[in-house]
């Protein structure tokens, strides 16, 4: 049964406890409101400031488990700060480990402070779970997906299109590290996990991903330089950089180039460009 009166209080001594700076947005002026505003937590929570405002004053209707997800994501709840607001909306707390896609605070706070530079946070199995705007710019929405679409290992070996955005030269190496690095997560999964039933639905729907599963494959890892074909600044020759939540199995990858370097000035074209022209 949902506590209105402890879910309205719990939700307004978090928004308080937060400021602007602390989820990536701009403090502004006259800012009277202790923390965070209504508005504010609304827009990073995806839902509407009425929806959520009913929340802070115990009215409108049970809030669904995945409302208190975006909900507890937005206001950068810990794992046991997110199973107390689900418990007191009357609803039983996801299942942790990993396949989570809580996101840690911590991890959400060092994505906020990234505002110039293409980043994304992943899961074990390749989906994206959270991009800056500038990495949404290089890469594309692609925590738009859904099923095992939501993996970029399953569309580059379902969905040619997957791979526009990668020079071809380094194809034949990203299929075997996909491969490889199913191979690892199943193992270390087990059988009834996500990453076997994305193995099955592969060897069903590829006979490329069947070739390379037959080889057993294991530690192929990523290049630290990645080089992407964007569609409207062309080549870019970028330097990955991986920050691993192994309590998660969550990594932040930040996508940098050399000072100076030709790549370097398309990021700041594209940075310019944004994703106005961008699908």
């Amino acid at each position: 049964m949902i506590d209105r009166s402890g879910l309205a209080e719990f939700l307004r001594a978090r928004r308080e406890a937060l400021q602007p700076e602390d989820v990536g947005l701009p403090r502004g002026f006259r800012r009277r409101t202790a923390g965070l505003r209504r508005e504010e937590v609304a827009l990073l929570c995806h839902m509407s400031t009425d929806y959520y405002a009913r929340l802070e004053r115990r009215r409108g209707p049970q809030p669904s488990e995945q409302m208190l997800a975006s909900i507890a994501q937005g206001l950068h709840l810990s794992h046991i700060e997110r199973d107390h607001l689900f418990r007191l909306a009357g609803h039983n707390p996801p299942v942790q480990g990993a396949v989570s896609e809580h996101i840690s605070p911590g991890l959400l706070r060092v994505l906020d402070r990234i505002d110039d530079t293409p980043a994304e946070i992943v899961t074990e199995l390749g989906e994206t779970l959270r991009q800056t705007t500038l990495g949404v710019a290089l890469t594309g929405d692609t925590t738009r997906f859904k099923g095992p679409e939501r993996s970029l290992g399953y569309r580059w070996f379902t969905d040619r299109a997957a791979r526009a955005r990668y020079d071809p030269a380094e194809h034949d190496f990203l299929s075997r590290m996909y491969a490889s690095g199913l191979r690892e997560v199943l193992a270390l999964r087990g059988p009834g996990s996500r990453a076997a039933r994305l193995a099955d639905l592969l060897l069903e729907r590829s006979e490329e991903f069947r070739r390379l599963w037959a080889d057993h494959e294991v530690g192929v890892r990523p290049n630290e330089v990645k080089h992407f074909i964007h569609p409207e600044v062309g080549a870019l020759e970028l330097h990955c950089q991986r920050l691993v939540d192994p309590g998660h199995a969550h990594s932040l990858l930040v996508y940098t180039a050399v000072p100076g370097s030709e790549s370097h000035e398309k990021l700041r074209l594209l940075s310019a460009i944004g994703t106005q022209s961008i699908h």
